[in-house]
Parts: structure tokens; sequence; C-alpha cells
């Protein structure tokens, strides 16, 4: 059974070194619109297929909050269904939480934001403009741009000349990006954090290079009225040269023990797994593609820059242990070093994915949902459910640009609100086929004794069956759209006046720190 506790108690707990999971279960537009420095994004919509994955121990200390609207009452019933053990609520939600006089913070992946923006403070970074690069590349400099992005994310825009290296991936790939000592290189990204993360590797790294951040990325080129290039697939080259590994090897290891980063063996790893009241989080932060090749089930995938990026998306247990593991002990110890500095408690697997093979797991129970009574429905057979009442759960975005004429958007924290005929056939719209599930035993819930279907196909197949597709640009309207970033969205549409909203946004970050939250961080500058 959950617990209350009051936001001063709560801001307590989150200094006393005891793992604790800071949980908002609103939607990630509600999340984006203010939440505490330390919380994770767990939405309720698909809450039991997430809690898992950011809260891998059930003896966990956790605090769920919402809007004091209920949400969290019922994400508390489902995570107690589910074995945990030790769950509290935030008294009064997220607005409790201003109402004591602490800071709600807007935007997403804050902490990693906010860490970016004062390593660039406490390192003085060095940096260069966008008029100022554009300046140097038509004079013909000598400069290699390395955009510090995944691969998806270079191809929607990037610098032009700019070739695609994932930070993660920087240090054990840029000699052969960048032979020449006396090349400068720049690094980019769409804002700054990982201009800056990725331009202080390279430094820290000690490469003979000068190495500089473009100021506020691809957005600052775009402020200074300069083109960007768009579908390029100039990438990093495969790693060609054996015989630099054990230097690399050595300068990833001597960044990773200034940092007081540990090298574990599996046999140590599987002791931590034991533990029964410990968190320990295992990722692989390879290339997609390596992990695809031979990553393990067992071992979450984070490429190592995108770890660094967004800490949130991938943990939501604060003094956590964390293991990172590579195929070649470079990139997992560099990752590791910020990880560290982030505040962290880190470690490097010795002889990374090759060690991690030996490694006997834990058994673990998984969420699985007993509903199988969902009966696909095809397009063309709905007209023979005469008074069916068609639900949409996809995104609302998805819903404003094409939907079925009579279908209604739905989400599950407003379901208690939707007025639904119990008796009535319902046919839930959804390529999701876990929150199709979770929605049906919500209606089960609410007392539904008609059948639930799931539509099959999408917007093009129910035109192609004759159904009629109709769009809206304000249903739902803005305010009900609880699963949408709105901070910023469109600053890569374009949109100036989002881009330096956003980037005012990073830059304003530190300021808003309180001691405890500003002290989380470990930044130690190299000796």
């Amino acid at each position: 059974m959950s617990l209350k506790v009051a936001a001063t108690r709560l801001k307590q707990w989150l200094s006393d070194n005891q793992e604790i999971a800071l949980l908002d279960v609103r939607e990630i537009g509600q999340h984006s619109a203010g939440h505490p420095f330390f919380a994770t994004p767990v939405p309720f919509s698909r809450f039991e297929c997430l809690i898992e994955r950011f809260v891998p121990n059930r003896t966990t200390r956790m605090v769920i909050f919402d809007d004091d609207d209920g949400v969290a009452e019922r994400a508390a019933s489902s995570a107690e269904a589910l074995g945990y053990e030790t769950i509290y609520i935030l008294e009064g939600g997220a607005p409790a939480w201003l109402i004591a006089g602490f800071t709600l913070f807007d935007g997403v992946n804050v902490p990693s934001k906010t860490f970016g923006e004062l390593v660039e403070l406490t390192r003085h970074t060095p940096r260069i403009t966008a008029t100022e690069l554009n300046r140097c590349q038509r004079s013909g400099d000598k400069l290699t741009v390395v955009d510090g992005r995944p691969f998806a994310e270079y191809r929607k825009m990037n610098i032009p000349g700019g070739r695609c290296c994932p930070n993660g991936e920087l240090v054990l790939r840029i000699g052969d990006i960048v032979p020449d000592p006396d090349t400068t290189i720049v690094v980019n990204c769409a804002g700054r954090t990982r201009s800056i993360i990725g331009a202080q590797t390279l430094i820290d790294f000690g490469l003979p290079n000068p190495v500089v951040a473009l100021e506020n990325g691809t957005q600052g080129w775009f402020l200074a009225g300069l083109e960007l290039e768009h579908d390029k697939s100039l990438s990093y080259p495969p790693f060609a040269h054996p015989e630099r590994l054990d230097e690399l090897r050595q300068k990833a290891l001597r960044l990773a023990h200034s940092q007081n980063v540990g090298i574990v063996t599996a046999a140590e790893v599987e002791s931590f797994l034991r533990e029964k009241q410990r968190t320990t989080y295992l990722f692989d932060v390879r290339t997609p593609e390596e992990y695809k090749h031979n990553g393990l089930s067992t071992i979450t995938h984070a490429p190592g820059g995108q770890l660094i990026q967004a800490t949130d998306k991938w943990m939501g247990v604060k003094g956590a242990r964390i293991v990172v593991i590579d195929g070649e002990m470079v990139r997992a110890p560099v990752v590791a070093y910020w990880l560290a500095q982030l505040g962290h408690e880190t470690y490097v697997l010795e002889d990374g994915i090759e060690a991690a093979m030996s490694i006997d797991f834990p058994e673990t129970t998984m969420f699985s949902n007993d509903i199988h009574a969902i009966e696909p429905i095809e397009p063309a057979n709905l007209a023979s459910l005469p008074g069916a009442q068609i639900l949409d759960l996809r995104s609302s975005m998805a819903f404003r640009a094409g939907h079925l004429k009579d279908a209604i958007w739905s989400i599950r924290p407003r379901l208690d609100h939707t007025h639904i005929h119990r008796e009535a056939p319902v046919v839930l719209v959804c390529e999701d086929n876990q929150l199709t599930a979770l929605f049906a035993s919500d209606l089960l819930r609410l007392g539904v004794t008609g059948p639930i279907h799931q539509l099959k196909g999408n917007v093009k197949h129910w035109g192609q069956a004759g159904l009629e597709v109709v769009t809206s640009e304000t249903n739902p309207t803005d305010k009900d759209c609880i699963d949408f970033i709105f901070h910023t969205h469109d600053r890569h549409n374009d949109n100036a006046d989002a881009a330096r909203a956003y980037i005012e946004w990073e830059t304003g970050l530190v300021d808003r720190l309180d001691s405890q939250e500003r002290n989380s961080f470990k930044l130690i500058t190299p000796s």
C-alpha cells in the first residue's frame, strides 16, 4: 500500500545518499511543462511497460507524482501489483512542489542539459560562432566539422560539409576521420550540449588538434541566416587501425581513473546483480549495428553519447550503480568518465561484451498483460459493429493528422473522464499492442461489458476500405495534448523565435539550480 510524502520531506530524501526513484507519471507534455530536477518521466499511458526498465529492483524506494489528479494513485496500484514494496505518492503532486518553494524545470533531459552548460562554464570549452565557422570554410581554412549526433538526426539537417560521428564514437574514430594533427576539429550538434561534451571529450583525451564546439549548433547556424544541408550520408569510416588500440585504451582508462571509475570483472557484476538492496544498470554503449550483431537482451543498449545526453531516458534510480560495456575498452571508459561527473557511481566491465557473455544473470519477472480477448477487426468490417465506440489511442499529433470521422482521441490518464457506453462494442485504434492491452484492462476496470476490438491497418488502409478519414488542427485542443512536447517544438522547422527560446532555456538552466541540485554533479578538472 502506498503512503503519502510531503514535498519538504521528499526534498530531504533526495540528498540522503540512499537510492530513490522519483517518477513523474504524467504524460511527457506535462513533464516538459515543469517537473522537479531529479524526476524521471514514466508516463502512466505506458507505465507498466516501462517501470521495470527504469526501476529494476522492486525494493527501491519509489516516489510517484502527478498533477494531484489521481493518476499517481493508479500508477501506485499498478506498481504494487507488479511487486514493488516501497511506494510513496508526493502529496499534492507537482503543484505542491512549487508551493513548497522548490523549482519546477521545464523541458526534457534537464540534468544532462544542465551538466553540459556546467561543463562549458567550468572547463571553458572553446567555441566558434556559426558566422566565424562559415568565414573559415569560405577561406579554405584547414578544418573538419564533426556532428556528434546519431545518424538519423544528422540526416535531418547538418552543417555543410559536416561528417556524422556520434559523441560516444569520437575517441575511437577521430584518428581515422582527422589524421592530420594540424586540422581544427569543430564539433556540432543541434543545440549546445553534445557540441560542448564532444569537444571537451577530445580535449580531455589529449588530442593534438585544435578543437572547438560550434556555438548553438545547427540552430545557431540557422539563426545566423546560413543554409543547412539535408539528407546527407557522410559518416565515420570503420575502425581500421588495431595497432592504435593499446594507446587509445590507456588514454581512456586514465580519464576513467581520474574520476574514480572502477573496472570490474564479470564475477563482480554478478555480485552486484545479486544484491537485494541496490540497483545496478548495465548499458551496452556500442553502435546499434554492433548491438544488433552480438548484443545481449539482458543488457540495455544505450549509445554512449546519447546516454550522457539524456540520462533520464535510460535510468530512474538516483544513487544506483552503472556498469558500461563496449567491445575494446576505449569507448566505455570515456562514457564512464562523464557519467561519474554527472554524479553517478560508475564502473566499466573489463573485457567488455566478451566478458558480459559469461555473466549469469538472475531471473526477472517481467510485466505481461493477461488480456487476450481483444479481437482484431478489418477496416472493411467496421460497419458490422453498429453503435461501436471508436477510441483512437495514437498520439495526439497523429490523431490531428488523420483519424476516422467518428473516432474520439483518448489516453489512459483521461480515460475515466471519457464518456463510454459500457454495453456497446469498443474499437481501439492503436498499432502498439501493449498499449492496446493496457487500455483494454482499464476498460474492463470501468465495467465495460461489450466486445473490445482492435482496428487493423493505418490511415491509408482505412481510406482504401472506404472509411472517412478527416484531419483537425484543433482536435484535440493544445490543452488536451498532454502527450506532446510544446517546449519550443518547432525549433528545427525554420521558427527563429522557437530556436532562440530553446537556446535561452539551455543557457539559463544553471542559474535556476539550488545548492542541492548543483552539488549532485561531480565536475572535477582532470589533472
